[in-house]
């Protein structure tokens, strides 16, 4: 594993969301206040399971990628490659999902947008696959 990615600390294993990773990744909060903020960090071929985040007015997530390669992908739509730099916009009620590439470690900062009636709803995996597809 490597110690330092980015100038954001890698954090603690992401345990407590673990059922909903394929994969090791790490979680590191950076602020609570104003627009809460986390680096996520995902070993190479890591990644989520599909969710949402829903709400009622407002919500969604922002992803401000900072180190190696990775993937993002609505339901439905092709998966978009990610490198640090990028900035990916998630609507609320939007299901996706987003990790490292197959050889890459991949770092972004997740900002949970402000809304009402916010919550994340976790689905199925990204299918294997489907994933092995990809560049």
């Amino acid at each position: 594993m490597k110690e330092t990615l980015s100038v954001f600390p890698l954090g603690a294993p992401n345990d407590a969301y673990a059922e909903y990773f394929i994969g090791q990744s790490y979680l590191a909060p950076l602020t609570a206040e104003q627009i809460p903020t986390y680096n996520v960090t995902f070993e190479p071929a890591c990644r989520n399971n599909w969710h949402i985040h829903h709400a009622e007015k407002g919500g969604g997530q922002m992803l401000i990628c900072v180190y190696g390669e990775g993937w993002y992908q609505e339901w439905g739509k092709p998966a978009r490659h990610l490198k640090a730099g990028d900035v990916v916009n998630i609507p609320a009620n939007v299901k996706h999902w987003h990790g490292a590439a197959k050889n890459s470690w991949f770092q972004h900062l997740a900002q949970e947008i402000p809304g009402e009636g916010s919550r994340t709803e976790w689905c199925e995996p990204v299918d294997d696959a489907q994933y092995q597809k990809l560049g």
